[in-house]
């Protein structure tokens, strides 16, 4: 091989080399990404115009009664909510749940005793969402459960949980 023909080869090279290096970007395609969102305002809403929520069964519950269908009591409750851009809204009732039913909030008093919840006619475990359109609220009921095969003594009894509404 003469000299010319290696100052040949090698320009070639080179020449290869850069073509390849001018044309590299030219491969990499592009395109436009177009993002579109609405940012919405949400409504500001008053829970039973922030009065506490009771719920009271009465005197007259029978330990040997509880099953979860005696003694059902509405948890009644008021929901104002005004100004925001949508009424696509959710319900929560916050509380500490049964050791034996998700769907139930604890008592204080009695670890086989709880208060199951329902909304809209089925049971909503506690610390759960649930969907809504305002101003159709959910309608939540109460009612006092027991865990299988256990019997109950005879005294009051307390739960407590926090009702909260959110954006979906």
């Amino acid at each position: 091989m003469t000299r010319g023909d290696k100052v040949q080869r090698y320009l070639l090279t080179v020449l290869l080399g850069a073509t390849l290096l001018l044309t590299g970007p030219l491969a990499i395609a592009f395109t436009t990404v177009t993002v579109k969102a609405t940012v919405l305002n949400p409504p500001s809403c008053v829970i039973n115009g922030n009065q506490p929520i009771e719920v009271n069964f009465g005197d007259e519950v029978m330990t040997n009664k509880v099953d979860g269908k005696n003694y059902m009591q509405p948890v009644k409750y008021s929901l104002q909510c005004t100004g925001g851009n949508t009424n696509a809204l959710r319900l929560q009732i916050q509380g500490e749940p049964t050791g034996f039913n998700p769907a139930a909030l604890a008592t204080a008093q009695q670890s086989d005793l709880g208060i199951e919840l329902w909304a809209n006619n089925a049971r909503f475990p506690v610390n759960s969402w649930l969907n809504f359109t305002y101003p159709s609220a959910p309608v939540v009921q109460a009612v006092p459960v027991k865990k299988t095969g256990t019997t109950l003594a005879a005294g009051k009894f307390s739960a407590v949980a926090t009702l909260k509404i959110d954006v979906q």
